[in-house]
């Protein structure tokens, strides 16, 4: 039995992964390059079969009462007047601030915690991995899986440069801490120019609001981790727009410790695996935010390729194939994200009008209760048993 798995990240999915396979008898290592747990984050949703995850692990409870509690989404004009409004949610799903859903996953388990540090490269054999860490001395392991993002590490020094994996899809995004005032309580308000969004989360259940910036770009060149660099880009494209509360935002924004830059892209990938390495989360799939699946899908793949090993007795050459023919089609059926970029951040003066006239018609709401009564539920998932 391969006991000894390294977990290069500590969110959703690192921490979900960790946590069964602790429970199935593996020794899980997580290793994070952030001195601690990410406690901030935008809001997440926890729905389909991410619900029936959260409820094994015994959180769902926890998840629905720090739930977030936005209700609706509105678009603004300059002098902010509602132009168009849209209810969200969905029956069952629930939606939660990342920061609190990685807290409740962290305290499913006690496993063993490497924190400000990272993988620097892996050499595998026969019988398995050793890694060697920024700082801490060189490990041995007999699985190592990168959970560590669509910047991913993990992924690089196993499988290649990440421009081969990520596809740009035109915008770059933002977020940080936000003035609550400026913003509906329990709403998400945008405002648009042509090409950029501008706008504001306010939870119900957090005085903490977040602010967004979204804009059209071509393919910038710049470093992932200099976030000098990534304010500077925001800055740039914000620059002279004193419109509606974008000073405002921008001016907090820029100023928060943990403001939060990226390129919106999503990882494919032929393969999860190639070895005794394996990907989870967003390092093998990325959906990229505008798909509103990050949570769904890091729930349920963790469950499944930690399920997987256990049935397999942590043999990897039967469990990896089989984690990735469970969970492709839903990765897959993800990555479709449509019109949602298109409605957030139209392109022109022309293409913001129209979808404000589409907002403000029921054919949205209509369309989504069309999808949810014409839409097979979901699978169940499987309950794994370790092999004897």
């Amino acid at each position: 039995m391969n006991e000894r798995i390294l977990i290069s990240g500590a969110s959703l999915a690192g921490l979900t992964l960790a946590s069964w396979l602790a429970r199935y008898g593996f020794r899980p290592t997580v290793v994070e390059r952030a001195p601690a747990l990410r406690a901030w984050g935008n809001g997440v949703d926890v729905r389909d079969q991410a619900v029936t995850v959260a409820e094994r692990m015994g959180i769902m409870d926890d998840i629905r009462a720090a739930a977030a509690d936005v209700r609706g989404m509105k678009f603004v004009d300059a002098d902010d007047r509602a132009v168009a409004r849209v209810p969200i949610g969905e029956p069952g799903a629930v939606e939660i601030m990342r920061g609190d859903l990685v807290a409740l996953l962290r305290g499913t388990a006690d496993v063993e915690y490497v924190f400000g540090d990272s993988v620097r490269s892996l050499d595998q054999d026969d019988d398995g991995v050793t890694v060697t860490f920024e700082n801490a001395p060189d490990r041995r392991f007999d699985l190592v899986v990168g959970a560590d993002g669509m910047h991913s590490t993990v992924r690089r020094l196993a499988f290649g440069p990440e421009e081969r994996f990520v596809r740009f899809r035109g915008h770059y995004f933002a977020f940080a801490d936000a003035d609550a005032s400026l913003g509906e309580d329990r709403c998400v308000t945008m405002y648009n120019r042509p090409g950029r969004m501008a706008g504001i989360y306010r939870s119900g259940n957090h005085p903490q609001a977040k602010g967004y910036f979204i804009f059209r770009s071509g393919r910038l060149a710049y470093d992932h981790r200099d976030v000098a660099q990534h304010r500077r880009l925001v800055r740039e494209a914000f620059a002279g727009d004193t419109s509606w509360h974008t000073k405002e935002l921008l001016a907090a924004a820029l100023a928060d410790p943990d403001f939060y830059f990226d390129a919106l892209g999503q990882v494919r990938m032929d393969s999860w695996s190639k070895g005794r390495v394996v990907l989870t989360g967003d390092a093998a799939w990325c959906a990229s935010p505008a798909s509103g699946a990050g949570a769904e899908l890091a729930l349920v793949g963790a469950y499944r390729l930690a399920g997987e090993l256990a049935a397999a007795g942590g043999d990897h050459r039967a469990a990896f194939p089989r984690y990735e023919a469970s969970h492709r089609a839903l990765v897959d059926k993800k990555h479709q994200i449509g019109a949602n970029v298109r409605m957030m951040v139209p392109r022109t003066t022309a293409g913001r009008r129209l979808r404000n006239a589409v907002a403000r018609s029921p054919l949205p709401r209509v369309m989504g209760a069309l999808e949810r009564r014409l839409q097979a539920g979901p699978r169940p998932l499987p309950e794994y048993a370790p092999a004897r």
